[in-house]
């Protein structure tokens, strides 16, 4: 740390005088290298290195002491090292025979410089990811088509075990979400229109929110929390236990084998679940109705078929398979870009989990963007 060296200057005569205190380490290299350039021996013909009161010196700041003597020769200066300790002085002598740093003295970058620095990395990889992730997207619809064109190549026990692992097993998550936001919807719904005596339009809120919005975007989120990392936890073990290397060695395809299945089921049950997570969210407003401003069920979906129009149902139900194809996507490619270690399928579980979700939400923009000008 530069608060443990000390480096005092004093002229007498034709003798400049440099007196070193505390601690000549590396922890402190930048500030103390900054302090040996900036001496200025102008007017002196002698300098005169005071080491009597060094407290600790290793072998980086014997390193900038001799090559500032080097230095100042070099410009005809004497230099004389005086009161050398003992214990130092092997040290000191060793550097000088030597001749070479130990280590490179790095000046610390400007704060500016750093922040500059990482926004152009951050900028550059992501432009070096979106590029992969599109290559991979080519490469998985190639692939999926020749599947589809030829049905009898898709491996159907792998694709039914993650329909269930995707689908029957993420009911109760989705589910239970879904119908605690229908209620919190009823129950923010019924609060801000109270005022106005208008508690009944509630249902509206609620329909509307559920069928467009609520229902895909919670279940795709779940979704990609849930299965899509389960899909880059798996895929990223199978590379690390070089299960990869072995279908290519086999002569498989694993795009084909490991992708695809996932993919088609994935693009399956997640419609279904969004279907699921609809009705979860309309029993939830229903509830929340009923012990909120006592509407019983059937008054509830009378309001509910003058709130709602099929369309607003598949409006929210055609984003389904795209979301699905892109979790899919995200949680394959990134398994498959696992390096060999178990740090590296942690790391890409998680990044892949953040992708997805926030494709899912980008594309639930541009959908919302693409039925405004659609006026749907």
């Amino acid at each position: 740390r530069s608060s443990d060296l000390e480096l005092t200057i004093s002229g007498d005569g034709d003798c400049l005088t440099v007196r070193a205190r505390g601690r000549w380490t590396g922890e402190g290299a930048a500030a103390l290298d900054g302090r040996l350039h900036g001496l200025d021996p102008k007017g002196y013909r002698r300098v005169r290195f005071d080491l009597s009161a060094l407290e600790a010196l290793d072998t980086v700041g014997a390193w900038l002491l001799s090559r500032t003597g080097a230095e100042l020769r070099g410009r005809g200066l004497e230099v004389e090292l005086a009161n050398v300790p003992g214990q130092i002085a092997p040290l000191m002598q060793r550097v000088a025979d030597t001749g070479a740093p130990p280590v490179p003295v790095q000046r610390r970058p400007l704060r500016l410089l750093q922040l500059v620095e990482r926004i152009g990395a951050g900028t550059l990889g992501a432009m070096r990811l979106g590029y992969d992730l599109l290559g991979f997207f080519g490469l998985v619809s190639l692939r999926l088509g020749r599947v589809l064109m030829r049905p009898w190549r898709l491996r159907l026990t792998s694709t039914v075990r993650h329909l269930e692992e995707t689908g029957l097993n993420a009911l109760p998550i989705v589910g239970l979400i879904s119908l605690l936001v229908g209620l919190v919807l009823a129950y923010q719904g019924v609060d801000q229109l109270r005022p106005f005596g208008a508690e009944i339009y509630m249902v509206n809120l609620v329909g509307i929110a559920a069928l467009r919005e609520m229902g895909i975007l919670l279940t795709a989120i779940v979704v990609a929390g849930r299965s899509g990392s389960a899909f880059t936890a798996e895929i990223g073990t199978m590379k690390v236990n070089e299960e990869v290397d072995a279908l290519s060695t086999l002569g498989l395809d694993a795009i084909e084998v490991l992708v695809v299945p996932r993919m088609i089921a994935l693009i399956v049950t997640l419609p279904l679940l969004t279907f699921f997570a609809d009705i979860m969210a309309l029993l939830g407003g229903a509830l929340g109705g009923l012990l909120v401003i006592g509407m019983t069920f059937p008054q509830f979906l009378e309001q509910l078929s003058t709130a709602v129009t099929p369309t607003m149902f598949w409006v929210g139900m055609v984003k389904a398979p795209v979301f699905a194809f892109v979790i899919a996507m995200v949680g394959c490619f990134e398994g498959l870009r696992v390096t060999g270690s178990a740090e590296s399928v942690g790391r890409l579980t998680t990044k892949s989990v953040v992708e997805s979700i926030f494709l899912v939400i980008v594309l639930d923009a541009l959908f919302s963007i693409l039925f405004s000008i659609l006026g749907v």
